[in-house]
């Protein structure tokens, strides 16, 4: 596919993302990742080249929701510095362990998080994050977070909302941590293995822009429900398809 087809392809990814997690506060990583890995991008590049985007995104969101008053200070760094820690530790492993072993663990972890994505759907998902769980909640969601290429919203924000967090602020306190989660990933990607596919990149990043400002018109219009349906229902089949690719040898 040349070039110029192909850096389109990822401009629409990355605007297709970005509206997803304008309107559920979560899942562009997710979508982009599970994206790319069908697609056969080894799943360091894909990391590496999600969270490199996302860079600018979640600073963007982050600084947001600190000038409108959404973030408890306590609460972000009980989440963003085990969180970093935890990016940075599943970069490393990302880098070196060999794609063929950790595809695997990442389908496994790609099919955990569409259903929990499902679960919440279906108001079923309970588990209840106290105070004292946040801490080791943000050192695990980091590690998954970089091993995956996304799934950072999805773990941490369903588990304060269902432990009786206030929405507004939790919504903003882990969109400002995933701004030092994603740049303590990114730079250590940028340190090991450089920087790849700079198309992939640029792609995802205009994408997102262009699409940021139609976010709030996609929470407006359609069901939260509806589009947690749709992306579990979305992850859930790439990733089948990648355990039947994995299964076929």
């Amino acid at each position: 596919m040349p070039f110029g087809e192909t850096f389109l392809w990822f401009v629409a990814l990355g605007a297709i993302a970005q509206l997803v997690d304008g309107a559920l506060g979560m899942a562009y990583g997710l979508v982009c990742s599970t994206v790319l890995l069908s697609l056969g991008f080894p799943p360091a590049t894909v990391s590496a080249a999600v969270h490199t985007a996302e860079v600018v995104t979640t600073g963007i969101s982050g600084g947001a929701h600190a000038v409108f008053g959404n973030v408890d200070r306590g609460l972000f760094l009980r989440l963003a510095l085990p969180g970093a820690l935890g990016g940075v530790a599943g970069a490393l492993f990302l880098v070196h362990v060999a794609s063929v072993w950790i595809k695997p663990l990442i389908v496994l972890y790609l099919l955990a998080l569409s259903v929990l994505i499902l679960l919440r759907a279906a108001q079923r998902w309970h588990y209840r994050a106290t105070p004292r769980h946040v801490p080791p909640l943000g050192l695990v969601a980091g590690t998954l977070d970089a091993i995956g290429g996304g799934g950072w919203g999805s773990v941490t924000t369903s588990s304060l909302l269902a432990g009786g967090h206030p929405p507004r602020k939790t919504i903003g306190t882990v969109a400002a941590a995933e701004f030092v989660v994603t740049l303590a990933i990114a730079a250590t990607f940028a340190s090991t293995i450089g920087l790849q596919h700079a198309e992939i990149v640029l792609g995802l990043l205009i994408g997102g822009a262009l699409a940021a400002p139609f976010a709030a018109f996609a929470v407006s219009r359609l069901p939260e429900r509806a589009l947690l349906w749709m992306v579990g229902g979305l992850v859930m089949i790439l990733a089948l398809v990648q355990a039947a690719k994995l299964l076929a040898g």
